[in-house]
């Protein structure tokens, strides 16, 4: 019989070890089989929130952000380019690519989240900003990703064209933020209590998951 096994995932959609975490985790659990019974949730971490509606270069903000210089960010990206094809997802960016404010993101997504297809809809952002490029301050981009997600054109034109949820992310950030003590994200958080942070290899995350359906029988 499978074991239930809640799983609070806090992430950003600009953040691709968000990419790798996610992805990874869905291999473990694959690997794990019938064994364990997920019940996802996703939350909403921003690591930019005073982003300006029109994005800033990628390059541009992590080297002003982080110090880094260009050859660092293009090694890095490069490594992350070999983490994702190793897990079955593709990152194309560039020097060229964008950062952008992510707050309409997570409207969508704590809307999708009431109606079950948050995981979906998690993924369908990360390949349209990481994957295709597309720009995450067009609310086309994102209604896109939430049909394709399985949700209604219509109903996402309607949450994004308002303030909906804005005060309900807010809070769920602040949350996270002030009283769990996310700094960084992702963060994974099995049954409430046990907390894996960054974007870990599937293998780590299989052998954490088993150490807790040990101890959770």
């Amino acid at each position: 019989m499978s074991t239930p096994l809640r799983i609070d995932f806090v992430s950003d959609i600009v953040c691709p070890w968000c990419v790798i975490g996610l992805k990874s985790l869905e291999q473990a659990l694959a690997e794990l089989g019938d064994d364990v019974a997920p019940d996802w949730h996703f939350h909403p971490f921003e690591l930019n929130p005073q982003m300006p509606p029109e994005g800033e270069n990628s390059a541009d903000h992590i080297a002003r952000k982080y110090g880094r210089p260009p050859e660092e960010g293009a090694a890095a990206r490069s490594h992350i380019k070999s983490m994702g094809e190793n897990l079955g997802f593709t990152f194309k960016g560039g020097p060229d690519s964008m950062i952008w404010n992510t707050f309409d993101c997570h409207r969508l997504l704590y809307w999708a989240e009431r109606a079950g297809k948050a995981h979906a809809l998690k993924m369908a952002l990360f390949e349209a900003h990481f994957t295709r490029a597309e720009p995450l301050n067009n609310a086309e981009t994102l209604i896109r990703a939430a049909v394709s997600a399985g949700l209604d054109a219509n109903a996402a034109r309607d949450v994004l064209d308002s303030d909906r949820y804005a005060d309900d992310v807010r809070a769920a950030e602040a949350w996270w933020r002030d009283e769990q003590d996310i700094t960084a994200v992702p963060a994974i958080i099995f049954n409430g209590k046990y907390a894996i942070m960054g974007g870990q290899p599937p293998a780590t995350f299989v052998k954490v998951i088993r150490r807790i359906l040990a101890d959770e029988v």
